[in-house]
């Protein structure tokens, strides 16, 4: 096997390193030499390949320029007689044919259709070519007609067969002042005849293709495809139209080899042996003087390294040496020993004796005994003791020996020994630090079994928190996965208990909180899992077999107790529990799943009355999935701008002309059609999107009033709905100001409850903006809520509407009556107009009108419709005979 370390170390002696400098040196001259003579050699290939593509060059310019101009002489003559026909086009186009060029045929095209062609024989087929419609001849000709200049495309598939390029001459007649376009003479230059004319196809030695000089990345139109990646010698070539690009590469490529390549390295190699050998004999001469020298230079430094690194490893590792002699008893310490025993060096002879009487007293009898056995069985004699220094201080020493036998000497016992007071000290003070450890790891488990149990229990009641529910959740459902038993998760929510808070003090509602959680566990099973979550709601987990366990007891048990009076610092305190109660079984159970059911049913409980319990069923999951497919559309219905406005029309009471319109919010949805609020407002309120729906209805109310204006449809103003949770939107301001609302055309409809009597700065500061804009203030379903004389003097609406279920039973109700007629006069007295809702039959409408009702709106007069409907309805004008 080849030695490479061994070969790049001979390389680099002394003896050869000159030489190999030498030929290294040489070696890069050759190569330099060479490579330059490469470079001259191609650059005189070069030169003899640009002087052949000259000559092609200048013969391709020649003929095509030759072929233009002749064809310029038959355009001209085309552009004197505009009048030309068949024959006389062939008779000076026969002139083109007469001397040597490469023109195949000359096409003449009166208004871009071809009509005339020389020669005619095989060239039948281009008679008729229109070239507006032929999608390959169009845009050249029509460029050659734009640019009233020579178009030459090609090379193309022709239709009379073969290849050639296109040259179109534009013909313009008239004179200056009014030269017009007559058509186009289009000449075919024969390809095959235009290169063997110019030299492209005689064997140069070299290769030759031609490209486009303006798509220079496209490939060759002429020659072999990869010519353009070779580092062709490249030149241009001018043509009337632009210019074309001639390259050229040798035949056998660049890399051929030049002619005096070995001649010239014969040369470098003998010049390098000339040079290298005496080098050679010169270095290994030295090599070997050098050799010698280092040869005892080494020796020397090889005892010397040993010495010291004895010395290094004993004085390092405070390690002392002594020797004895068996025979004699006679002990040499080392001072690195003296001083580990204390003695310094300036003890004097020792012997084994010496050594006995600075041993420990109570180690004495065991390191003697010690010593002779490993002795008398002639092996390696190890031993721990201890000693008492001069100073009375005692330390630990470890030794180790061995017995030499030399032939000419005595026995000898050659041992090492080392101070071990610190190795001892640190293992008794580790043993401590252990038993420490172990008594503060207990105490440590301790406290964090306590931090634990405080962060998986109320602090309150002492109950399991929602993190411990979790955990036990997921235990429970494993567990019940596995054995098939079931879960049934109770949802207790306190009723009423707000109320103790705000009378009685957080105090009160905490001792409620503890006496609730007390009740739970009384009721409760034993094993079963009660958690406080949050303020006033708990949690209780009841696992058993289906039907085993009675829950539905559990929980009225549960109620019952809750109701029954609470004492505290003189006070019964009174409050109650819903419950919503769900339950799942087996390996389907889904901790996040029945949490959530139970909040549902929780929620259900709530609404139908509070202090009872309800279980999620198919019925309520039936529910919340149509709920949640409705809040799915609501918004999708949003994105796809599925809201529109509807109007109603309002009329004057006396006259009834039509004093204005409201504008209602349906729902075109697509597939149950329009749909009225009533289906679809309280999940928007959930939705958190009443506002949107609200200024939705305002811009397209707002858009379809000026186009009525526009149209001269007289619609004195209208009226739009806004909810309460849109009147309090700090936006809604600004948010008016973009709209640039025309001042008396708009009023917003407030239902009563929003704002009379009770209301918020942020609504009064908005509801004195909205007047400011010349924004009308109603109040919508006046008499169904709590509006006081009061409210209405602080709020000085510009209108209020009766609700519907005032206004229907005036026709049959006396009483009822008298009720309306008192509401419109409270409107009369304090300058407020009054519109009259639910106008089913024209009965209402003229007992209302006798009462004094200003306004009037319903099916009597027509329901809400769209805005097509609506202008329909006002320019037919039927309520007026319905009236």
């Amino acid at each position: 096997m080849i030695n490479f370390g061994q070969i790049s170390r001979s390389l680099i002696s002394p003896g050869t390193f000159p030489a190999v400098v030498a030929v290294i040196g040489i070696a890069l001259l050759g190569i330099f030499a060479d490579h330059q003579n490469r470079i001259v050699s191609e650059q005189a290939l070069r030169a003899q390949v640009l002087a052949k593509i000259n000559l092609v060059r200048a013969k391709l310019e020649g003929n095509i320029h030759g072929n233009a101009q002749l064809v310029r002489g038959l355009v001209a003559m085309v552009a004197a007689e505009p009048d030309i026909d068949q024959r006389r086009f062939g008779e000076l186009a026969k002139r083109l044919f007469d001397g040597t060029n490469q023109l195949r045929n000359v096409v003449a095209a009166p208004d871009l259709v071809v009509t005339m062609v020389h020669p005619a024989d095989g060239n039948e087929r281009v008679v008729g070519l229109d070239y507006r419609t032929n999608p390959a001849q169009r845009e050249a000709a029509l460029r050659a007609r734009d640019s009233r200049r020579m178009v030459l495309t090609g090379p193309v598939d022709l239709v009379q067969g073969g290849q050639g390029l296109i040259g179109r001459f534009p013909v313009f007649v008239g004179d200056d002042g009014g030269r017009r376009f007559w058509g186009l003479v289009s000449a075919v230059i024969d390809i095959d005849k235009l290169y063997r004319d110019s030299g492209l196809l005689e064997d140069h030695g070299v290769e030759i293709a031609l490209l486009r000089r303006e798509a220079p990345a496209s490939a060759p139109f002429f020659g072999r495809q990869g010519i353009t990646e070779e580092d062709p010698v490249v030149m241009d070539v001018s043509m009337p139209f632009g210019t074309w690009q001639i390259a050229a590469v040798p035949r056998g490529g660049w890399d051929g080899e030049p002619g005096n390549a070995w001649l010239l390295r014969a040369l470098i190699l003998a010049a390098g042996v000339l040079v290298v050998i005496p080098i050679a004999f010169a270095g290994r001469f030295y090599a070997q003087r050098q050799r010698n020298y280092l040869a005892l230079q080494d020796s020397e430094t090889r005892l010397r390294r040993l010495s010291n690194r004895l010395e290094l490893a004993l004085s390092a590792s405070h390690i002392g040496v002594w020797e004895l002699d068996l025979a004699t008893n006679e002990l040499i310490w080392d001072d690195r020993l003296s001083d580990i025993y204390g003695l310094g060096g300036s003890g004097g002879p020792r012997n084994y004796r010496d050594w006995l009487a600075v041993l420990h007293p109570d180690d004495i009898a065991r390191a003697d005994a010690d010593f002779h056995r490993q002795v008398a069985e002639d092996r390696p004699h190890s031993s721990r003791y201890r000693i008492i220094r001069p100073d009375g201080t005692v330390r630990h020493i470890r030794t180790h020996a061995t017995i030499v036998h030399h032939p000419r000497d005595t026995p000898r016992m050659i041992g090492a020994e080392w101070d071990v007071t610190d190795d001892v000290t640190l293992n008794k003070d580790l043993e401590k630090a252990k038993v420490l450890a172990e008594k503060r790891s207990a105490q440590l488990e301790a406290a964090r079994a306590r931090i634990e149990h405080i962060a998986q229990h109320d602090a309150l009641t002492g109950l399991p928190n929602r993190r411990y529910l979790d955990q036990e959740l997921e235990r429970l459902a494993a567990a019940c996965a596995r054995d098939g038993r079931r879960i049934a998760l109770l949802h207790i929510d306190l009723d009423r208990f707000k109320q103790i808070n705000d009378t009685l003090g957080h105090v009160a509602g905490d001792a409620m909180l503890v006496h609730a959680s007390q009740v739970l566990k009384q009721n409760v099973r034993s094993d079963d899992f009660v958690a406080r979550i949050g303020g006033d709601e708990f949690v209780v987990v009841c696992v058993g077999r289906p039907g085993s366990d009675n829950i539905e007891e559990i929980a009225r048990r549960i109620v019952r107790e809750m109701r029954r009076p609470v004492a505290y610092q003189g006070h019964q305190c009174r409050f109650g529990v819903s419950i919503g109660i769900a339950v799942e079984e087996g390996a389907g159970i889904d901790p996040g799943r029945l949490l959530v059911n139970a909040d549902i049913a929780l929620y259900r409980a709530k609404n139908r009355g509070r202090n009872r319990h309800e279980f999620f069923d198919e019925a309520l999951q039936a529910e919340i999935v149509r709920t949640k497919k409705l809040a799915d559309d609501i918004l999708r219905g949003l994105e796809r701008n599925e809201f529109i406005a509807h109007y109603q029309p309002q009329f004057d009471a006396r006259t009834r002309e039509i004093a204005g319109v409201e504008a209602l919010v349906r729902w075109a949805h697509p597939t149950e059609g329009l749909l009225t609020p009533d289906a679809f407002l309280a999940t928007a309120e959930d939705l958190n999107v009443v506002s949107t729906i609200d200024r939705i209805i305002l811009e397209q109310a707002l858009s379809q009033f000026d186009r009525w204006t526009a149209s001269g449809l007289l619609v004195p103003r209208i009226s739009v709905n806004v909810s309460a949770r849109r009147l309090r939107d700090e936006e809604l301001i600004d948010s008016l100001r973009r709209l640039d609302i025309r001042p008396g055309v708009l009023s917003f409809e407030l239902v009563e409850s929003i704002f009379l009597d009770e209301t918020d700065e942020l609504v009064r500061w908005n509801v004195d903006r909205i007047k400011e804009f010349g924004i009308d203030i109603e109040i919508d379903d006046f008499g169904t809520g709590y509006a006081s004389v009061v409210g209405l003097l602080k709020l000085q609406p510009r209108r209020l509407k009766i609700d519907r279920q005032l206004v229907q039973p005036i026709v049959k109700s006396v009483r009822q009556r008298h009720l309306v007629e008192s509401i419109i006069e409270i409107g009369r007295t304090l300058g407020i107009e009054v519109v009259a809702e639910g106008v089913e039959t024209m009965a209402h409408a003229r007992i209302l009108e006798k009462i004094g009702c200003d306004k009037l709106q319903g099916f009597a007069f027509g329901p809400a419709l769209s805005a097509a409907a609506l202008e329909d309805y006002i320019r037919g004008g039927s309520w007026r005979a319905a009236s």
